[in-house]
């Protein structure tokens, strides 16, 4: 187990190669960056769930719900068409999951949420990657697990 001292230099390490990541991103690295947090945020509160650390989850599923709404405020409607309609819908149904497995403490919905973040993710890696590496970043995730499908509540 890490002393009081070392969890901080270790929050602070990760705090500067957060902002470092976020000043050279892309547009779009920033958008995987934004389903990078909510996937952990969620990820993260399955574990305090499992601890029976209340607060703590609740804390963190109103981060990830955050995450949320701020990838759906930045959707351009216009632009986007149907695309953005179906991803502000799909948006607002993650969050109404969350709102569930944090109301219910059921890891089914929080799992449900993981697995339709990650799979949007993936698109957005294959956007933010130059052509000839694709199919490799592609593969990148997350470390967590997924659970249901998506359906309607």
């Amino acid at each position: 187990m890490l002393n009081t001292g070392s969890n901080q230099a270790l929050n602070a390490y990760a705090k500067v190669n957060i902002e470092a990541a976020i000043n050279t991103a892309s547009p779009v690295q920033l958008i995987v960056l934004l389903y990078d947090g909510a996937i952990n945020a969620i990820a993260s509160a399955k574990g305090a769930l499992s601890q029976s650390k209340i607060e703590e989850k609740g804390r963190l599923l109103s981060r990830a719900i955050g995450i949320i709404e701020c990838l759906r405020t930045v959707l351009d409607q216009e632009k986007g068409g149907k695309i953005a309609q179906d991803l502000n819908d799909l948006y607002d149904y993650m969050k109404r999951q969350l709102l569930l497995g944090n109301l219910k403490n059921q890891t089914e919905y929080l799992d449900e949420v993981i697995k339709l973040l990650s799979e949007i993710r993936g698109a957005w890696v294959i956007l933010a990657t130059p052509k000839n590496t694709a199919p490799a970043m592609a593969q990148e995730k997350p470390a967590t697990k997924s659970g249901t499908s998506y359906g309607k509540a």
